[in-house]
């Protein structure tokens, strides 16, 4: 008999809207079956993650979790290696890897899709050894991928689109990098240095793969206020691949080098993090065993391409 241990956050708004404890035991209902046993984990904090982190010694062959990207992207990281199944319920707030592979955003609706949802492997990219599952980097250009991916759906978006868009410009300075591609070494003054795990090749950043074995890694050139904001307004209407000012390259491996600090605030899945540097990125392929909807564009997709390809 199969186990699976369901992990929400119970501070989520979902959940809170929903009723937690009535939520719990709607969830236990429909995906416990015949051969299944299903533990659904109330927590937050440090409960939740301690229920994450020993789920497999605990037992269990899957862990769903229902919290937002930062949360999932630790699950990730956790089971990163292991034959244990990670499956999502979006109740976050980007919910990047939920939506790539075409979870609905309503509760019943994404637990109707993880009821007949299938084992995936799918890569993960390490970021100083420790996975995540979608987006990692630091400067500007990352501070308005995640509030074009935040603010995506939400009503007045535009009005907070260009807020996030002036504060980006505000807040953000230079960043002298060296960019290390697969032994390549270059030097480059930019406003920022993004690394996803497999390439945004579908419209409104999503991943059509995400099984390519590659990572790939968007720089910024520095080129002023006004070229920031250009930025910004390509990233709006999903134009920013047509930028001259942002070299985009695939690859299995990037470190990121500073030349004038020894750290830097790096976001990753939404996590914000003081990492030190250099900054070492490397994709693991199929590592990772991820529950997909049988609909799925992952299931059926050709390889990515679009940005150059490092040998």
């Amino acid at each position: 008999m199969g186990r699976t241990r369901v992990v929400l956050n119970s501070k989520a708004g979902t959940l809170l809207d929903l009723g937690a404890d009535k939520t719990a035991r709607e969830i236990d209902d429909i995906l416990t079956g015949p051969d299944r046993e299903v533990e659904v984990v109330l927590a937050e904090g440090r409960k939740m993650v301690h229920a994450i982190k020993h789920a497999q010694r605990d037992g269990f062959d899957t862990l769903v979790v229902g919290a937002g990207d930062g949360t999932l992207s630790y699950a990730a990281s956790v089971l990163a290696g292991t034959d244990v199944a990670l499956g999502i319920l979006p109740l976050g707030t980007m919910n990047l890897l939920a939506y790539d592979i075409g979870l609905p955003r309503d509760l019943k609706g994404a637990l109707a899709a993880l009821a007949t949802a299938k084992p995936m492997r799918i890569d993960v990219t390490t970021l100083n050894g420790r996975a995540f599952h979608g987006v990692s980097g630091v400067g500007f250009f990352t501070q308005m991928a995640m509030a074009r991916e935040a603010g995506r759906h939400n009503s007045g978006r535009i009005v907070g689109w260009f807020l996030a868009l002036w504060k980006a410009v505000m807040r953000s300075g230079r960043l002298s990098l060296e960019i290390e591609i697969e032994g390549r070494r270059e030097r480059i003054d930019a406003y920022a240095a993004l690394v996803t795990s497999n390439p945004f090749d579908a419209p409104g950043w999503h991943r059509s793969r995400l099984d390519t074995g590659l990572l790939e890694i968007h720089v910024a050139e520095e080129r002023g206020a006004i070229a920031k904001i250009k930025a910004g307004a390509d990233l709006l209407v999903e134009n920013w691949r047509n930028n001259p000012g942002i070299h985009s390259f695939q690859a299995r491996s990037v470190t990121i080098h500073g030349t004038r600090r020894r750290r830097a605030w790096v976001a990753t899945d939404g996590e914000i993090t003081r990492e030190t540097l250099p900054l070492r990125y490397e994709v693991m392929p199929g590592a990772l065993t991820l529950l997909v909807p049988p609909g799925a564009v992952q299931w059926g997709t050709a390889p990515a391409a679009g940005a150059q390809t490092v040998a």
